[in-house]
């Protein structure tokens, strides 16, 4: 078996399993099915349309398809209705269905040639043709039924609500098949309503019906000037929608380029650029809170003041450059052995301050021992051969009339002593009088 074979079956497998194909092959067999039934119990019309007709709605219906646009979200949008309107008025729905089934199965072909999947093109044309043909056989047996003209050759008094239901009717059953079969392809209902879409597909089936009467009533020249009208006019149309869709793709990337920078803008109002962590700015405020919910709710907290032993010696030794790895590498490692309540900010140059809710001073005290043996136990060799990274720590805990400056200072002269006593070491408010 040849790799082309194999990869041949791969795809036709592949093409099964898929959720929106299989729904298209249903849809579609669907169509042929109602279109087969209504074509061999239909009864014969008095006056046959001429052969031509069949070939000109099938091209022109062709053209109309082409003259659209890709929506972003709602699909693509055309003037196929006028030729699918105005068959309907000129050949009666169970002709105009076989014709606009068949226009909509050939055109995705031409997706092709852009180098779209054959598997997406397959897809596209099986639900068109499928939803296409049972859209304009349903409508079109409706507007027969309640006493709507075909082939109609003007508009009086009794053809008016017809024609409106007609109308109604196709852009009803057309918008609900493209949710069905998006919420299939992407499993999430679309919720989007473009009313420009809606104006066009709404402009589409009225210029159908003017269409239809001029075909039935006027001469040759008068259909061809008609048509050629009608033509112009749709790629005009169709050339401003492309170019609203082009402005308002430009519109969408130019706001979200502005909320990415505003994201950006209010993390390096919060965040350190360097570490990635919470800068000083953010750590006051936020210990501003929490001495607001101690004062209310009595909901104490410790922290600690942890500073890097002899950083500059990395700097002088090594490079700055190396000195902002070691930071990088021990902002990381707080983060991740800190608790998901904890706050982690860089307060300083080679100071870090680390806020622990809900937490007493003992318990404080013993993670932040935690991440000094952790730090201390690292291989640093990688990033500066010899170096042996420590660092030292205040702790202190909330007490009734702290202040945020007087909790800091407490965690500060905590430091101090860690600092005095021999760094690499760990010291609580409850150990303080040890120096003086």
């Amino acid at each position: 078996m040849t790799t082309q074979r194999i990869s041949l079956e791969v795809t036709g497998i592949a093409a099964l399993l898929r959720r929106d194909f299989a729904y298209s092959l249903a849809l579609f067999l669907l169509g042929v099915a109602a279109l087969t039934a209504c074509l061999l119990t239909r009864e014969p019309t008095l006056a046959p349309s001429p052969p031509g007709y069949f070939l000109f709605f099938l091209l022109y219906g062709l053209f109309t398809i082409a003259m659209g646009y890709e929506h972003p979200r709602i699909g693509y949008v055309s003037f196929d209705r006028v030729a699918q309107v105005a068959s309907i008025l000129v050949l009666g729905p169970v002709d105009a269905a076989w014709i606009a089934g068949l226009a909509s199965l050939l055109f995705p072909v031409t997706r092709l040639a852009r180098g779209v999947p054959l598997i997406s093109v397959l897809t596209a044309a099986l639900h068109n043709a499928g939803l296409m043909a049972l859209m304009v056989l349903a409508c079109g047996t409706l507007y027969v039924r309640i006493g709507g003209p075909a082939p109609l050759g003007w508009i009086d008094a009794a053809s008016v609500l017809p024609l409106v239901l007609l109308l109604f009717s196709m852009q009803a059953f057309n918008d609900f098949g493209m949710r069905v079969m998006i919420s299939i392809r992407d499993r999430s209902l679309l919720k989007d309503v473009s009313f420009f879409a809606f104006l066009v597909e709404s402009s589409a089936g009225l210029g159908g019906i003017l269409m239809a009467i001029v075909i039935n009533r006027m001469e040759p020249q008068t259909i061809v000037l008609l048509i050629a009208v009608m033509s112009l006019g749709m790629l005009a149309l169709t050339q401003f929608a492309r170019l609203r869709m082009q402005l308002e793709a430009l519109v969408d990337e130019r706001t979200r380029k502005l909320s990415e920078k505003s994201r950006e803008l209010q993390r390096l109002a919060t965040h350190d650029p360097l570490t990635g962590l919470f800068n000083r700015r953010f750590a006051d405020d936020y210990l501003d809170e929490r001495i607001e919910e101690f004062k209310r709710y009595q909901r104490g907290f410790s922290i600690a003041l942890v500073d890097l032993d002899h950083f500059k010696r990395i700097n002088d030794d090594f490079s700055h450059d190396t000195g902002d790895q070691v930071l990088h590498l021990i902002s990381a490692l707080l983060s991740d052995r800190c608790r998901e309540t904890d706050m982690v900010a860089r307060y300083g140059g080679e100071e870090f301050l680390l806020c622990f809710p809900g937490t007493d001073v003992a318990t404080a005290r013993d993670l932040c021992e935690e991440l000094r043996v952790s730090m201390e136990s690292m291989d640093w060799g990688m990033i500066a051969p010899g170096a042996v990274v420590t660092f030292s720590a205040g702790v202190a805990s909330i007490r009734p009339g702290m202040t945020r400056r007087a909790l800091l200072s407490e965690a500060d002269v905590r430091l101090y002593e860690a600092k005095f006593s021999g760094r690499n070491r760990v010291v609580p408010h409850s150990l303080a009088g040890r120096y003086r």
